[in-house]
């Protein structure tokens, strides 16, 4: 299963979740404490700005980024939960939450796993960026990103409430 939260709550929800491996999508001048219980090889840290297009001084989202988190979560075992966290929890980290289960459950519609993280979370707002470069990457055809577009913004907030994506 996979948790997704915000900076401020990383450490808290791998203690409560038990959680073995994070992802980390955060901009450059963000300092992040791996929590103690996380081996090293066990944390993806992409460094990225909740940004859509260029913007001079910021990291734009790139495909490496997303074929990296892609290559992270097909190694994870899964015996263990996963966090994915941004700074607020509420773009960066829904994206990478949702890009998880479209490359871990390629037979699942992709119009469902959008509507369960709207569910989950009603602050959701997946960068767009990130899910379109997955949906190229995993061969969705548009899918992801239609998808989540049908789910629309989230409710705007400072932070987005910790929540679980499942995988089926």
């Amino acid at each position: 299963m996979i948790h997704v939260c915000s900076l401020a709550r990383l450490h808290e929800t791998v203690e409560e979740t038990g959680a073995r491996h994070i992802i980390t999508l955060i901009g450059t001048e963000s300092r992040v404490v791996r929590p103690d219980t996380i081996l090293a090889d066990n944390h993806l840290f992409l460094q990225m700005h909740d940004i859509a297009m260029p913007l001079d001084g910021y990291v734009l989202p790139a495909e490496d980024h997303v074929a990296r988190l892609i290559d992270f979560v097909t190694r994870w075992e899964r015996a263990t939960p996963l966090v994915v966290h941004c700074f607020a929890g509420i773009s960066r980290s829904t994206a990478g939450a949702f890009t998880a289960v479209c490359a871990l459950r390629p037979e699942r519609d992709e119009q469902e796993i959008a509507a369960k993280l709207r569910a989950a979370s009603p602050t959701a707002t997946p960068n767009l960026r990130i899910v379109a470069l997955a949906d190229r990457i995993l061969g969705r055809k548009g899918r992801m990103v239609e998808a989540i577009s049908a789910i629309g913004r989230g409710v705007e907030a400072p932070e987005g409430a910790p929540f679980r994506l499942d995988l089926d």
